[in-house]
């Protein structure tokens, strides 16, 4: 796929995403590599449900330095790393959805396990229902940079395939095109909801 079409993959899962309520009042923010030394990411502040062209901004990938002077997501420093951290990865999602963050919120331990739902298979590499995945879960903090180092430090003793939560946040996922890191969105999406549901009926 070339480098046009990818963009607009990722402008049409903006505007999914943002029919889904997933990111509302502005919230979250989206990325895309564009080669080894940068991507393009959301310019803060702008509606994720009808993004342009005009909204997306380049980004080095080495120092989050933005060569346009405008100022892009306040967390391009979680995309940039991601995009260090894991060559093949070519598109970022992070969205605001009210399941991933009252789940985030819910779930106490530093990680998600999901275990038993056929749509695990949603999540590339994934074969049976029988496996578990793990979501890692990091504690929300406003400083970006100090945010990032604890990510790196996760992700340097286990790998995390398919993204992660900050808690009370939202989630951060991703895929090697738009295409597969809108199929993980969407089926994490629906795992987290299945799980809320499930410790709702538990609970009672």
């Amino acid at each position: 796929m070339t480098e046009n079409s990818q963009l607009q993959a990722l402008l049409a899962a903006c505007h999914w995403i943002g029919d889904k309520g997933w990111c509302p009042a502005t919230g979250g923010n989206m990325s895309l590599r564009l080669d080894a030394e940068g991507c393009l990411v959301t310019e803060s502040g702008k509606d994720k449900g009808s993004l342009s062209e005009h909204d997306l901004l380049q980004v080095n990938i080495a120092d989050n330095h933005v060569p346009s002077g405008r100022t892009p997501s306040a967390e391009t420093g979680l995309h940039t790393l991601i995009y260090r951290l894991y060559p093949q990865v070519g598109a970022i999602l992070h969205t605001h959805s009210v399941n991933a963050t009252v789940l985030s919120r819910v779930e106490k331990n530093h990680a998600l396990l999901l275990q038993g739902y056929e749509m695990q298979k949603s999540l590339s590499g994934q074969r049976s229902h029988l496996d578990g995945v793990i979501i890692p879960i990091f504690d929300n903090d406003q400083d970006i940079p100090r945010l990032a180092e604890r990510v790196a430090a996760a992700a340097a003793t286990s790998p995390i395939p398919y993204g992660f939560l900050v808690r009370g946040h939202g989630l951060y996922c991703w895929g090697r095109q738009v295409a597969e890191a809108r199929r993980h969105l969407e089926g994490l999406e629906f795992l987290f909801q299945c799980e809320l549901q499930r410790r709702l009926l538990e609970a009672k």
